[in-house]
């Protein structure tokens, strides 16, 4: 993992904005993995913002959400198909054709394992993801990937777990139906990216991200499955790195990496 600890969470989607520009200006035909969530919105405003000043185009890019709520149509308020749309999809030059979100609208078991076996096909046949953005919940997860979850794990239905349901019950009204399951990428899936950019922000995951970098490799904690990619960056405000044990030692370590990059480490 190469961790990367910057002072603000305006700072970290800068950073990712570069990584995702970079991989856009430098691939033909990059396939990006996006995720949903409060996290990532900066990145897709910072996104928005360097198109709109003709810095990048997406319309050669193909896209593949992480997850998708079941039994709610993509029209829905709360969906992330919609989430997508308004964030990010309908303020850039992306073709809508090319943006793929799980279809998880029907409560057909058979269909939606159907639609998760045909996602997968998708991946490979764009020819595998370039770059996947993930963001990680309070318990750990990525995707819908909750604890306990297997790491080789595919594209799959998924039951949310309860603290997931509770912090995104203020996106619902009380009298809405609200899901609690979902159709996820697995962390298999994940895994098989060709880099991965993780990007925490706020105190509230700070446990999280600790368990992530410095704990065991666990199911308990999904995101650990990053320390089996070779290509993992994560990228972190101070207050999300703050309960990190060896923090000095990373932010050394990318000083010493920027040294070299640049030639002056002697």
């Amino acid at each position: 993992m190469r961790i990367i600890i910057l002072p603000t969470a305006q700072h970290v989607a800068n950073y990712a904005a570069d990584r995702v520009v970079d991989i856009l200006n430098t691939r033909s035909n990059p396939v990006l993995g996006l995720a949903t969530g409060s996290t990532p919105i900066a990145l897709y405003q910072e996104l928005i913002a360097r198109y709109q000043s003709s810095q990048v185009s997406f319309q050669q890019s193909v896209t593949f959400n992480l997850d998708e709520y079941i039994g709610i149509p993509d029209t829905h308020a709360q969906s992330y198909r919609t989430f997508m749309n308004h964030h990010l999809f309908e303020q850039i030059d992306i073709e809508l054709a090319n943006t793929y979100v799980p279809l998880a609208e029907t409560t057909n078991v058979s269909e939606l394992q159907r639609n998760a076996q045909e996602y997968e096909v998708k991946i490979q046949n764009a020819g595998g993801i370039d770059l996947q953005i993930l963001g990680i919940g309070v318990n750990g997860h990525i995707g819908f990937n909750e604890p306990t979850s297997s790491f080789a794990s595919r594209t799959r239905i998924k039951t949310l777990a309860e603290s997931t349901v509770e912090a995104n019950k203020r996106f619902f009204s009380d009298d809405e139906f609200q899901p609690h399951l979902a159709l996820t990428m697995g962390i298999g899936t994940i895994l098989e990216s060709k880099a991965v950019l993780l990007m925490a922000t706020g105190q509230s995951k700070a446990n999280s991200v600790k368990a992530m970098i410095e704990g065991p490799l666990s199911a308990m904690c999904p995101a650990s499955a990053l320390q089996l990619h070779a290509a993992a960056t994560i990228v972190l405000d101070e207050e999300a790195a703050s309960e990190l044990t060896l923090k000095d030692y990373y932010q050394w370590c990318e000083q010493k990496r920027q040294q070299l990059h640049e030639g002056s480490w002697v």
